[in-house]
């Protein structure tokens, strides 16, 4: 009687699986945005090679610095790097007179020790860079209620990393016929609503280089994902360098391991 009863339920379980797999699926409306988004571009950048050492997985300090230069120039105004600090700066060749003086430029809000009340003060180098807005309300009603994201951790918070970063920031294009972009956005196809509130943050010559590189938008668009690929994970390339000594000393330990092996059982008839 069990052996029947259990050849009933398969017979129901398979009957029900075969009425959900042949029923008729109810059609569902193309996305209209799907034809107008496009995949991040295929950019390179030095500090993507896969070892930790020369041009192989380094930054290049000179990029970073133009980065930091695009970021302060053109983002700082609206994007914060809350979990980046004045002294970090040291990483990106900056000296610690420089970073003093970074520092100074900017106002941080804090407490009179002696009152309690809340000043402003000139930034030391141990503290972390201040987001342009006091909270998230004010930074709404300063953007036509779109909110700037803190850019401290951008590259790994957005599938794509750094080449959607890149394209996104050398996207920006007219519409294509027919398509109404919104009073107040802007049409870039790399934003996943191909409508964007950010307006075009780069021009060419935006920013005056030191070091005489031509300022045009696909290489200050460059520079400041690299920078921000470094603000992200600064202990990138540390990483990299303790990844080749491990791989190292794996090797020699595999090869004295053999030969042990081969000198403990040399005299063993096999």
């Amino acid at each position: 009687m069990t052996r029947w009863i259990s050849l009933g339920a398969g017979f129901v379980f398979v009957f029900v699986l075969l009425v959900a797999f042949f029923a008729p699926r109810e059609a569902t409306e193309p996305d209209p945005l799907k034809a107008l988004h496009l995949k991040p571009r295929n950019v390179q950048w030095q500090h993507d090679g896969p070892l930790g050492f020369g041009v192989l997985g380094t930054f290049d300090r000179a990029q970073l610095q133009r980065g930091y230069q695009v970021y302060t120039e053109a983002c700082s105004a609206c994007h914060g790097l809350r979990y980046v600090a004045f002294r970090n700066l040291e990483a990106l060749g900056f000296s610690e007179p420089e970073v003093r003086a970074i520092a100074r430029q900017r106002q941080i809000a804090d407490l009179d020790p002696n009152t309690g009340e809340e000043i402003t003060r000139p930034g030391l180098p141990s503290d972390h860079f201040p987001s342009p807005y006091p909270n998230e309300t004010a930074a709404r009603a300063a953007n036509n209620n779109a909110y700037p994201p803190d850019l401290s951790l951008i590259v790994s918070a957005r599938a794509g990393g750094q080449k959607y970063i890149y394209s996104l920031l050398t996207g920006y294009q007219p519409a294509p016929p027919g398509f109404q972009v919104t009073p107040g956005l802007h049409y870039n196809p790399y934003f996943h609503s191909v409508q964007i509130a950010m307006p075009p943050p780069l021009m060419p010559g935006r920013v005056e280089y030191a070091d005489g590189t031509e300022a045009t938008v696909e290489q200050m668009a460059a520079d400041v994902t690299a920078f921000l690929r470094w603000a992200a994970e600064p202990e990138l390339e540390a990483r990299r360098r303790m990844g080749l000594a491990t791989i190292g000393f794996l090797i020699i330990l595999s090869v004295l391991a053999y030969a042990t092996y081969r000198r403990v059982w040399a005299g063993v008839p096999h």
